[in-house]
């Protein structure tokens, strides 16, 4: 029974594995792939990238990871451009930052990129900020808002004139000093939670 079963088993399978591609649905080469026509008119127009996304490290070994919707090319006069951003830097300490924005723009020649358009700017404190404009350094972790800035934190709810984010010295701890009428709203029940 053994003897039998050594050689009907090695036939059905290779029964089996023939039919497979014997009955196989053919592939057909004028199929279209499945995109909006809308789309496709947009990406035939403009020169962009979909999902595009940049990581790396400061030298002082912040990681730092930029994503967005869609990326569309600077020209000589102008600066690269994206939608959607959403950017993740994890300190030295643990701690994370995080920023998003409708729209961004980023001049390597100037060492800049600006994140515009409902700007929020969270940290793993519990620090929550929005404005509509933040300027930021490629090369290492600073920015600065030339306007309003709103927010909450773990002390209370507050608003400045603008703010100022990075380190005071090149070791140091990233900061955020707010500036020009600043206004907080105590609340310590904030503090005991």
């Amino acid at each position: 029974m053994v003897q039998l079963l050594k050689v009907l088993l090695p036939l059905a399978a290779l029964a089996l594995l023939s039919t497979l591609f014997l009955l196989s649905r053919s592939v057909d080469p004028n199929a279209t792939i499945p995109f909006a026509e809308q789309d496709m008119a947009d990406r035939m127009r403009d020169q962009q990238v979909t999902k595009p996304y940049f990581s790396g490290t400061t030298a002082k070994g912040e990681e730092v990871l930029v994503t967005a919707l869609i990326a569309r090319p600077g020209g000589p006069n102008s600066p690269a451009e994206a939608t959607n951003l959403d950017a993740k830097i994890k300190l030295i300490d643990g701690k994370i930052i995080r920023l998003t924005s409708d729209l961004g723009s980023v001049a390597l020649d100037q060492d800049m990129a600006v994140f515009s358009g409902d700007v929020r700017i969270t940290s793993t404190d519990g620090t929550e900020i929005r404005t509509e404009v933040l300027h930021t350094t490629l090369s290492g972790i600073k920015g600065s808002t030339p306007g309003t800035v709103t927010g909450t934190g773990p002390i209370g709810d507050f608003t400045a004139g603008n703010m100022e984010m990075g380190a005071k010295n090149d070791d140091g701890p990233i900061h955020m000093v707010f500036k020009n009428g600043v206004k907080l709203i105590y609340d310590p029940q904030k503090q005991e939670r």
